[in-house]
């Protein structure tokens, strides 16, 4: 019997296959877009993971400088005289065709089994060519694909090495990267006996191995925008399965009923309804890991480029199936069709069994659950609110634009019955009362269509508001922070000496740029020193300040903080920071800092010169006649035979800067625009489903004297109206979403408030995209309501309704 009834719920689609099509297709872009995003935040950790553990770093203590200085190679022969199992590493940036390559220099002689580059602990390279002659540089096969080995050692691939880092015998990379100095040593886990303790034989700070890198602790408030913009393509896609289950389980409802009467228990009816959609959710979301896995592909060499520009982290550019995300879409997907379908199967577990059997509209909605839905978006609108001003974390944050966005979704059904009550009172014709009217009645059949693409719209708005903003804000401030006309970096000390003795007599000023790494309240901060010059006061952008702040600064009487600390630490001005080493100074004013993930300070450079003596100095900005800029340049690299990338001018940094910036939102845009055509999708079904239940409504019209195409235009108006009055909507709602992105979440995730700007003509190129959504949605029932047969219509009459 259980099989006899499932095959006559199942007989349902195969009379229907355009709602079995728009169901699954639905649940299947929602796990699709989720699934996506997923994959691609899988592939990142998998990514910092890797950067992690190379040279076992995530297993091994490390020896660094406590100044940031560089080691010397007698301190590192000193402690393996003494005993102590150390092995060095130098580490460099090595820059090509535009792209920075990482290096790391080890010696494999001394190096414990964790710290071995995985191609030589596997035998896949002999050891006598990695460390003689010229040297290789083991190098993952995707960063090579990227870059020559113009000025580089031969390349050899490995699997096992970390995207965008080459890893070569030491004297290699020291003659890349033209140091002789150590960058830190790495400890082995095990030592002799009886060793004297490392604090009395240098002064070299022992830092223990840390299992989460802090690139991977930088970019978690990045991956968590992610995973919510996820969540939101899953939720428009998932008002369209609702649709397509609520329409299919109303059309169903004779069927209910008789099996009711032919003795199926409700309790099994309702089980086999549910095994019904689990057994679509399982497919739809199959489905939907596959388009899922092409979409994060397509998708990954975006979020590479934003988290190299944004963060300098090196991802790998190639997708992995790992079926942690896709055991995960999978029960997402089953848990989406358990949420679409609870209401239709609580209707079902609670209708009479002797209910009339005369089909009623699915289209038309009670008032009162009218009501019902809300005062639910009213109550939720009131708790975003209530967040908004009363939280403080990441997570309010987002629940703050959930509550936000699911409270005006709720809403807008009754918006617009409201408006179109409204606005058909000004009608002075029979025909404009019925079609205002008529439209009411269609609101309820495509209200979560139209939620769904009220969601699109605010997030398309909200979203570019916020890149907008970021852009505009981002220019100027470049304008600011590179006021000097030409950036220098020299190879080393000596070579830094030459190149200022040359540039003296040439040049207005010289500008030292150099700073110390260090961790402030366990979070990791860079010390900068600069020089007492009108450049710094006249250009750099402080958003709040004391008195006399650069008089105080160069007499060493306090700091200047980016807003990234000065958020996250919550500091105020005046307050005391520790710098380390008993050194303590007061805040004198806040700079803004876009872009930058980790905290800054800026001292004068006579203070951290006094603190840091053996930190090399070896980038400088020059000031100089702008005309006189592309001349400097050449000379400057013909002269010291210096590589392209040591010679920038001011104009290459802001286009490299800029550049960066685009690609940052690359992957935001994609998903706006794959969430506007899931919600265009929404419509089409939704139009498809209802046009046979339209038939009611229509043919007493068409009977009055309204043509077939002149009812098709006057649906295809409908729909176009009803986009249009969504549209309008949206952009209180998306200009709400953008305030909540730059006032809290971008505060909370990166540390930093933007300025909110508005940009109405990107608010109308969107209006215009809505109205061709909806006319591509209404096109194909407009076309069939166009050629109807006359006797379809006529049959209308002919039935009890």
């Amino acid at each position: 019997m259980r099989m006899a009834v499932l095959n006559t719920l199942l007989s349902h689609w195969r009379r229907h296959p355009l709602q079995l099509v728009s169901l699954m297709m639905g649940l299947a872009l929602a796990t699709a877009l989720w699934s996506g995003v997923q994959a691609i935040n899988a592939e990142a950790r998998n990514s910092y993971d890797q950067a992690a553990a190379v040279l076992g770093q995530d297993q091994l203590s490390r020896l660094q400088g406590l100044d940031g200085r560089e080691i010397a190679v007698p301190e590192y022969i000193a402690l393996r005289r003494a005993g102590w199992q150390v092995t060095p590493v130098i580490e460099g940036e090595f820059r090509i065709e535009g792209q920075n390559l990482q290096i790391l220099g080890i010696d494999p002689l001394t190096a414990p089994p964790q710290a071995n580059a995985p191609a030589l602990a596997s035998g896949q390279v002999d050891l006598t060519t990695f460390i003689s002659g010229d040297g290789i540089l083991l190098i993952a096969p995707e960063t090579a694909l990227n870059i020559t080995n113009e000025g580089l050692p031969p390349l050899v691939l490995s699997a096992d090495v970390a995207p965008g880092i080459a890893i070569g015998d030491i004297s290699t990379v020291q003659r890349l990267l033209g140091s002789g100095g150590l960058s830190y040593l790495l400890v082995a886990n095990t030592q002799p006996a009886g060793l004297a303790p490392l604090s009395s034989l240098t002064d070299l700070v022992l830092t223990p191995a840390t299992t989460q890198s802090d690139i991977a602790q930088l970019t978690d408030s990045f991956h968590l925008n992610l995973t919510a913009f996820g969540l939101l393509a899953f939720a428009v896609g998932l008002f369209i399965v609702q649709a397509a289950i609520g329409l299919a389980f109303e059309q169903r409802r004779p069927t209910f009923r008789t099996l009711r009467a032919l003795g199926v228990p409700l309790g099994r009816l309702i089980g086999l309804l549910a095994i019904e959609l689990g057994i679509l959710a399982a497919l739809s979301g199959t489905i939907g890991i596959m388009l899922g896995y092409g979409i994060a592909a397509a998708l990954l060499p975006g979020v590479a480029g934003t988290l190299r520009g944004l963060y300098g982290a090196n991802i790998s550019g190639q997708l992995s199936f790992d079926a942690t995300w896709a055991l995960s879409a999978l029960g997402i997907a089953m848990i989406g069709a358990a949420l679409a379908g609870v209401q239709a199967l609580w209707r079902v577990a609670n209708m009479p069994l002797l209910a009339p059997a005369q089909p009623r509209a699915w289209a038309l909605a009670s008032a009162r659950s009218m009501q019902r839905q809300g005062g639910l978006a009213l109550v939720l609108l009131a708790l975003g609110g209530a967040l908004a001003v009363f939280g403080g974390s990441l997570a309010s944050g987002f629940a703050c634009l959930a509550a936000f966005l699911i409270g005006a979704a709720l809403l807008l059904p009754s918006v617009l019955q409201i408006t179109l009550h409204l606005v058909s009172k000004t009608g002075k014709t029979a025909l404009f009362e019925w079609i205002f009217a008529d439209t009411r009645q269609q609101v309820p059949g495509l209200s979560l269509a139209l939620m769904a693409l009220l969601l699109a719209l605010s997030a398309n708005i909200g979203v570019s508001t916020m890149v907008g903003s970021f852009r505009n804000t981002f220019t100027g401030w470049l304008d600011q922070r590179l006021a000097s006309e030409i950036y220098v970096t020299a190879r080393n000390e000596v070579e830094a000496a030459e190149i200022t003795a040359y540039l003296i007599p040439r040049v207005q000023a010289i500008l030292p740029i150099w700073s110390v790494e260090t961790r402030i309240s366990n979070l990791p901060v860079e010390i900068f020193g600069i020089v007492d010059h009108p450049t710094y006061r006249e250009n750099w952008p402080l958003i709040v300040q004391g008195p006399d702040v650069w008089d105080r600064l160069a007499q060493g009487d306090g700091i200047l903080i980016n807003e990234q600390m000065f958020r996250r630490q919550g500091l105020s001005l005046g307050d005391l920071v520790d710098l380390g080493q008993g050194w303590t100074l007061r805040v004198l004013a806040v700079y803004s800092d876009y872009g930058n993930p980790a905290g800054q300070v800026i001292v004068s450079d006579a203070e951290l010169s006094a603190r840091y003596p053996l930190v090399p100095i070896l980038r400088m900005a020059v000031r100089i006649d702008p005309a006189q800029v592309p001349a400097l340049v050449t000379e400057l690299r013909d002269v010291f035979d210096l590589p392209d990338q040591n010679v920038v001018n001011q104009q290459e940094i802001k286009g490299f800067s800029l550049e960066v910036f685009e690609q940052t939102f690359l992957v935001t845009g994609a998903l706006n625009i794959l969430t506007l055509g899931v919600a265009g999708f929404a419509m089409l079904t939704s139009l498809l489903s209802l046009a046979a239940m339209r038939l009611p409504q229509l043919a007493p019209v068409w009977a009055l004297g309204l043509t077939r195409a002149q009812l098709a235009w006057i649906e295809l108006i409908r729909t176009v109206v009803l986009a249009a009055m969504t549209w309008a909507i949206s952009i209180p709602v998306g200009l709400g979403l953008a305030w909540v992105l730059l006032a809290i979440v971008n505060v909370e995730a990166f540390g930093w408030r933007l300025p909110m700007q508005v940009f109405p003509a990107d608010w109308l190129r969107l209006g215009v995209y809505a109205g061709i959504a909806a006319v591509f949605a209404a096109a194909w029932p407009v076309l069939k309501l166009s050629r109807l047969p006359p006797s379809d219509l006529l049959k209308v009459f002919a039935n009890e309704r």
